[in-house]
């Protein structure tokens, strides 16, 4: 019975943390597929979801082999990074009218719907290790059930990782959708959004750094404390300062219509 409660209270824990990492996985994939039709926008991120549970299902297998290769999370990195710079730079530095010959020029060049999804698909693949790491320094901390290992994993830690994963994978859905109707609903938003898929760009580099083979940073510090405050409270801070700009600057619009 102890057990049982043991394990119910963790992956209650997991539940909670792959709830706040699906927030921001899904402003990324939700800022990606902005930009597609409505109907196209659903049918991308029901194949993100989809290749991120692939991902997540793998990594929990090979979690103990990908802890290895620091070059995942600094692609991921990398990849997070350059389109929230870009966007960003295109917003504020280009012309933001195009003509029909410019849209479907954006088209060829990667807005397409499947290169949209090979885009959320490159970031489930960072997302998966990252979310996978986080839920492997909590499980690991359970007692062993049975001599039986999955991955290298113990069986009963295993499940209680799978379970949980699959469950951020399903409130990751519902919040991308919800993300993708509320930067439809107040583009001024979108700014912001980029800056926050910066910022998990950030938090990538930030568990790269720290990786056993590169030790610039303390191998501790992307689960400690300090970092986890600083990452939510600029990220919050960052939400909160787009979403009141974004409601002031609509709220300015419809005045004067």
């Amino acid at each position: 019975m102890e057990i049982f409660l043991e394990y119910a209270w963790v992956l209650l824990v997991l539940i909670v943390l792959e709830g706040l990492l699906a927030a921001d996985n899904a402003v990324v994939m939700a800022v990606m597929v902005k930009h597609l039709p409505a109907e196209q926008q659903k049918k991308a991120l029901f194949y993100g979801l989809f290749g991120a549970f692939i991902f997540r299902f793998a990594a929990l297998f090979l979690i103990t082999v990908l802890v290895n290769y620091w070059q995942i999370q600094a692609i991921g990195a990398a990849y997070l990074l350059f389109i929230s710079i870009k966007n960003i730079y295109d917003q504020k530095f280009k012309n933001g009218d195009e003509d029909e010959d410019d849209v479907e020029e954006h088209t060829k060049k990667g807005k397409g719907f499947w290169a949209t999804v090979a885009k959320v698909e490159m970031a489930d693949i960072a997302f998966a290790v990252d979310s996978m790491l986080a839920a492997v320094a909590i499980a690991v901390t359970l007692p062993e059930v049975g001599n039986f290992d999955i991955g290298g994993i113990n069986a009963g830690q295993f499940g209680v990782m799978f379970f949980g994963g699959v469950v951020g994978l399903i409130l990751m859905r519902f919040a991308a959708q919800w993300f993708v109707k509320v930067l439809h609903d107040y583009p001024d938003l979108e700014t912001a959004a980029f800056l926050i898929v910066g910022w998990v760009g950030v938090k990538l580099a930030v568990l790269t750094l720290a990786h056993d083979k590169i030790e610039i940073l303390p191998h501790e510090f992307p689960h400690s404390t300090t970092w986890k405050l600083i990452f939510w409270i600029v990220l919050l801070l960052i939400a909160l300062g787009g979403w009141f700009l974004g409601v002031s600057k609509k709220k300015k619009q419809t005045e004067q219509q």
